[in-house]
C-alpha cells in the first residue's frame, strides 16, 4: 500500500512537471527556423518535407525558411511549393543573410510560400527555365511551350496569394531581378526584415497571404514566440555541398584522376582509394542535379586518351584528343536530359569556367607531369650495395692492398683492383661489390 502511494505521488510530480513542457509545445508560440542554402534538388524538397513534418508535430506558429539559392531543378521546385501550400503551419519564406538571392526555382518556392521576407542586400527574381547546355557551349533556352507552363504556374502562385502578377510574370519574360526595396515597393514580399527578431517584430499580426491548410487564413501572433533553430545535418551539410554542379563536377573528375593514377602506380593504394570516394561524391551531387549520362561517357573516353597519352607519349596527339574530348563531355553532360533547369545563368556561366579549366589544366598533367611519374614508378629500384658501383670514396687507412675507405659517410672494407697501394686522402671509385668489401680503383676525376 505504501509502494502504492509512493507510485502514485511520484506520477503526480512527474506529470507537473512535463505540463510546462506540453503546454510550450502546444501553446502555439513555437517558431522553428531553418536553413536552405544552395542548388534546389530533390534532397531540397526532402529537407523542406522534413522541416514542415517537425513545425506541424510541434504545432508551431510558423515555419521560417532562410533561403539562399540561385535555382535549380523544376520538379524538385513544384514539389517543395506542394509542400508548403499543404502544410499545416504557414512557412515563411526569408531571404537572407545579406548578399543571399532567391533566383529561378527560389523565386517560385517564396512566391507559393505563406509570406515573403528580405533582408536587405539580398535579391529575387530571374526565373526564364532552361535546358542546359547545347552541345556548341552555349545555354538553351526552354521552348516557347515550357516557358508558357511556367508563366502560367508563376501567374498563378502570384494570384493566390494576391502579389503582383505583372511583376511575377516579368521574372520569367523579361529576367526582371528586385531589391528588397523594389520588391516591397511591387507588392511582391511583405516584409524587409535585418534578422529573425525584426521579421518577428514587423510580421506580428500579419495575415498570411494563401489559407494555411485545414485552417484558412491565419493572422501571426508572434509576441513573446520561442525561437528553435533546426541545425542541418552533417549529411544536409554534405548534400548540399556537393549538389553544386560545379562542385559535382571536380568531384567527378578527381575521382577519375585518382583512379587511374591509382592504376597506373600501382603499390600505394592512397590514389585509388580516395579516387574512389571522390567519384562516388560526385555521382551522388550529380545524380540530385541531373545529367547527362552521354556526357559522362565522352569524358572517360578523354580519360582513356590521357592514359594513352601518359604510357605512349605521343608529343601531345593524345593529350589534344583528350583535352578536346573533355571539354565536349562536361558540355554535353550538363546538356538537356528531358529536365527543366530553373537555376540562374550566372550558375552556367561559372560551370563552363570549370569545364575549360579542368580540361586544361588535365590536358598539361597527362602530357607533361604522367608519363614522368609513370617511368620514374617502372624504373628498375637501384637499391643495396649495387648502387655503390661507381660512387666515389676517400681513402682513411692505406690499401695495400686492402684497407679501409669512406663512402657516405659510412666505413667501408676495400681491395685496389690491380693490388697498387693506395694512400690515405686518396679519392677511388667502386668498381665491384663482393660480400662486405668493395673493390675500387684510384679516382683521376679531381678534386
Amino acid at each position: 500500500m505504501r509502494l502504492r502511494s509512493v507510485f502514485f505521488a511520484l506520477s503526480f510530480l512527474l506529470m507537473l512537471g512535463l505540463m510546462p513542457l506540453l503546454s510550450a509545445a502546444h501553446d502555439g508560440h513555437v517558431v522553428y527556423v531553418a536553413k536552405i542554402d544552395g542548388t534546389i534538388t530533390e534532397y531540397t524538397a526532402d529537407q523542406f518535407a522534413r522541416y514542415i513534418d517537425i513545425a506541424e508535430m510541434n504545432h508551431a506558429e510558423a515555419l521560417i525558411i532562410e533561403l539562399n539559392t540561385p535555382g535549380g531543378l523544376g520538379d524538385a521546385m513544384m514539389r517543395i511549393v506542394s509542400e508548403i501550400q499543404n502544410s499545416t503551419v504557414p512557412v515563411v519564406i526569408y531571404v537572407a543573410p545579406r548578399g543571399a538571392i532567391a533566383a529561378s526555382a527560389g523565386t517560385y518556392i517564396a512566391m507559393g510560400s505563406h509570406l515573403i521576407a528580405m533582408a536587405p542586400g539580398t535579391s529575387i527574381g530571374a526565373c526564364e527555365p532552361i535546358l542546359g547546355y547545347a552541345k556548341n557551349g552555349s545555354i538553351i533556352k526552354a521552348p516557347e511551350k515550357i516557358r508558357n507552363f511556367y508563366t502560367a504556374y508563376m501567374r498563378s502562385l502570384a494570384q493566390e496569394s494576391g502579389r503582383n502578377q505583372t511583376a511575377a510574370v516579368e521574372f520569367i519574360t523579361e529576367d526582371l531581378s528586385l531589391t528588397p526595396e523594389e520588391a516591397l515597393k511591387a507588392h511582391v514580399i511583405e516584409v524587409v526584415a535585418n534578422d529573425v527578431p525584426d521579421l518577428l517584430k514587423k510580421a506580428n499580426g500579419m495575415r498570411t497571404r494563401i489559407p494555411v491548410d485545414d485552417r484558412g487564413y491565419v493572422t501571426f501572433n508572434f509576441t513573446n514566440a520561442r525561437v528553435v533553430t533546426l541545425e542541418p545535418s552533417i549529411k544536409d551539410e554534405l548534400i548540399n555541398f556537393i549538389t553544386n554542379p560545379s562542385i559535382a563536377y571536380v568531384l567527378l573528375n578527381l575521382g577519375i584522376i585518382g583512379l587511374i593514377f591509382g592504376f597506373l602506380t600501382p603499390g600505394w593504394h592512397v590514389p585509388e582509394t580516395v579516387g574512389a570516394i571522390l567519384l562516388v561524391l560526385g555521382l551522388i551531387g550529380l545524380g540530385y542535379f541531373g545529367y547527362n549520362s552521354a556526357g559522362l561517357l565522352l569524358i572517360v573516353l578523354a580519360m582513356i586518351f590521357f592514359i594513352a597519352e601518359a604510357l605512349t607519349p605521343t608529343f601531345g596527339l593524345f593529350a589534344v584528343a583528350g583535352t578536346v574530348t573533355f571539354i565536349l563531355g562536361g558540355i554535353i553532360l550538363f546538356g538537356s536530359n528531358g529536365g527543366v533547369y530553373l537555376v540562374s545563368e550566372s550558375t552556367y556561366h561559372l560551370l563552363r569556367i570549370a569545364i575549360v579549366v579542368m580540361a586544361i589544366l588535365l590536358g598539361l598533367f597527362f602530357l607533361f607531369g604522367a608519363a614522368a611519374v609513370v617511368r620514374a614508378h617502372r624504373r628498375k629500384p637501384e637499391a643495396g650495395k649495387e648502387e655503390m658501383i661507381g660512387e666515389v670514396g676517400k681513402v682513411v687507412e692505406d690499401l695495400d692492398p686492402e684497407g679501409v675507405i669512406k663512402l657516405h659517410g659510412e666505413l667501408w672494407k676495400a681491395r685496389s683492383r690491380d693490388g697498387s697501394v693506395i694512400r690515405v686522402g686518396e679519392r677511388v671509385k667502386v668498381v665491384e661489390v663482393n660480400g662486405l668489401t668493395l673493390t675500387v680503383e684510384r679516382f683521376e676525376g679531381g678534386e
